[in-house]
C-alpha cells in the first residue's frame, strides 16, 4: 500500500513543510521524508500522529491508499484518441505524480519533426525507450541513435545534452520508462 505519496500530497496541499509536520507528529524530518517516499513505514501510532499533524482522517487516507490502481492498461486502440497540442507532442503517463515513487513511465506521442523536452533535475537517472510505431532519433551527448519500430535502448540520462525527436513523416509512439 503506497500511503507515503498520499501523505506528501496532503501535506503539500496544506502548504506544510516537512519540518512543521515532523515536529507536530514528534518524529524526525528524515523519517517523515522516508515515509513520504515509501522507504519506511510508520507504526499505527506514528501514522495517527502524522495524520493529526496534517489534519487528515487516517481512515480516509487508508481507504484512499487501498483504492489506488494496481495496474494501468493502455490499449493500442486508445492511441487514436490523442489530441496533440501546439507543441507537437503528448506524454500519456500511466500513474499520477503522487503514485510515481521509483520509476516514471509514459507513452510519448510525437508529431513529425517534433522533439520532447528532457526531464530536468535528474541526477544519475536511467531511461528506456521502445519505439512502438514510427521512428525517433535519440541525441545523447554528441551521438545520434536512430530507433525504428521495435527498437529499444536503455541509457543513462544526460539532461544537459539529450533529445528525442521524431524524424519520420508519421506520428511516432514510444514507450518511455525512467528512474526518479
Amino acid at each position: 500500500m503506497n500511503i507515503g505519496p498520499l501523505i506528501r500530497k496532503a501535506r503539500k496541499e496544506r502548504r506544510l513543510t516537512l519540518k512543521a509536520v515532523a515536529e507536530k507528529a514528534s518524529i524526525s524530518e528524515g523519517f517523515l521524508s522516508q515515509v513520504e517516499n515509501d522507504v519506511n513505514s510508520p507504526s499505527v501510532d506514528t501514522l495517527m500522529r502524522i495524520c493529526k499533524a496534517i489534519d487528515v482522517n487516517p481512515g480516509d487516507l487508508i481507504t484512499q491508499a487501498s483504492q489506488q490502481q494496481q495496474i494501468i492498461l493502455m490499449r493500442k486502440s486508445e492511441w487514436e484518441d490523442i489530441d496533440l497540442s501546439h507543441t507537437g507532442f503528448v506524454t500519456r503517463r500511466f500513474f499520477p505524480p503522487e503514485e510515481r515513487t521509483i520509476i516514471d513511465s509514459a507513452i510519448l506521442v510525437l508529431a513529425p519533426g517534433k522533439s520532447i523536452p528532457v526531464r530536468k533535475d535528474i541526477k544519475q537517472g536511467q531511461e528506456v525507450l521502445c519505439v512502438l510505431k514510427g521512428e525517433v532519433e535519440l541525441m545523447l551527448s554528441d551521438k545520434k541513435y536512430v530507433l525504428a519500430e521495435g527498437d529499444s535502448v536503455h541509457f543513462r540520462s544526460n539532461p544537459a545534452s539529450q533529445a528525442i525527436t521524431n524524424k519520420s513523416s508519421i506520428m511516432s509512439f514510444v514507450l518511455w520508462v525512467g528512474t526518479l
